[in-house]
């Protein structure tokens, strides 16, 4: 969580989930068009990171539905029914709601009614061995 949204924000993020969780071969970030995610840096990092750049395509809000459905989720959810002190503490009960509640304990009807964290277990655990 930054004052800012430029490009580093992003790949700071990227990076640190690429730390905090064993990407999966042929890893995919998808995103809109916006010039942050078009940018050289950010296909650098992506790039160092192994992963897959994709964009959504010109005027079809539909390709960044599930990612504007998990931001609208934390918004609705958290953001608009709180006011925090400082923004510390704003960050820090977004994180915990998304490591602990989003991703573990709410279920996705998009994802037959599992959590984030029960379809990525599925995912690794039926994948074929190298």
């Amino acid at each position: 969580m930054a004052d800012h949204y430029r490009t580093e924000l992003i790949t700071d993020a990227i990076q640190m989930a690429a730390r905090n969780v064993k990407l999966p071969a042929g890893a995919v970030f998808h995103s809109d068009r916006g010039s942050n995610y078009t940018s050289d840096e950010y296909g650098r990092v992506l790039g160092e990171l192994g992963i897959t750049r994709s964009v959504g395509r010109t005027g079809i809000c539909y390709d960044n539905a599930l990612a504007e459905s998990t931001n609208g989720a934390i918004k609705v959810e958290l953001v608009n029914r709180e006011k925090w002190p400082t923004r510390k503490s704003a960050s820090a009960a977004i994180a915990a709601y998304i490591e602990i509640y989003y991703n573990h304990q709410r279920i996705h009807s998009g994802l037959g009614y599992q959590t984030p964290r029960e379809m990525l277990d599925g995912y690794q655990n039926h994948r074929p061995a190298a």
